[in-house]
């Protein structure tokens, strides 16, 4: 399976601030053996934002270890799209990149930590229709715990 992390996923193997999280998250990452883990540019950014240098290092080595994608003009335009539909809220476009990015590059799960904005009812009915109306393949968004 081909399973999509956003930075939430990452940076709670590191947060010791929700130790319930943390764990869930060592669990996933003991149990993926199994599972091609993709992360992206986007995500990489997002680290280099970390203010704290030995948890900025520790984020980026491990998002290395995976495979990385990249933005192209089209999953731009599709992170638009869910913007404008309203799956996403307009001051938060890097989270309808990462869903763009799962959807374009085809894959299975799409794994957040971000209730608020991905892992929600609301966000994923309307991905399911854009990506419907635009015959793009569905991506599963769910937590991590929701994966063992």
């Amino acid at each position: 399976m081909r399973v999509y992390l956003d930075t939430s996923v990452i940076s709670a193997l590191f947060d010791a601030r929700n130790p319930q999280r943390m764990s869930v998250t060592e669990a996933f990452f003991r149990a993926s053996t199994g599972f091609e883990l993709f992360t992206s540019t986007i995500t990489l950014g997002e680290i280099a934002q970390t203010p704290d240098p030995v948890l900025r290092e520790n984020l980026h080595s491990l998002a290395s270890q995976m495979s990385l994608l990249s933005v192209s003009e089209t999953i731009e335009w599709l992170a638009r799209e869910y913007i404008r539909c309203g799956a996403i809220p307009k001051g938060h476009p890097e989270d309808a990149l990462h869903i763009a990015l799962a959807v374009q590059n085809e894959m299975d799960f799409l794994l957040s930590w971000n209730f608020k904005h991905l892992v929600r009812r609301k966000t994923k009915d309307i991905i399911r229709m854009v990506n419907s109306l635009n015959q793009l393949r569905h991506v599963e968004i769910i937590s991590p715990g929701e994966m063992m």
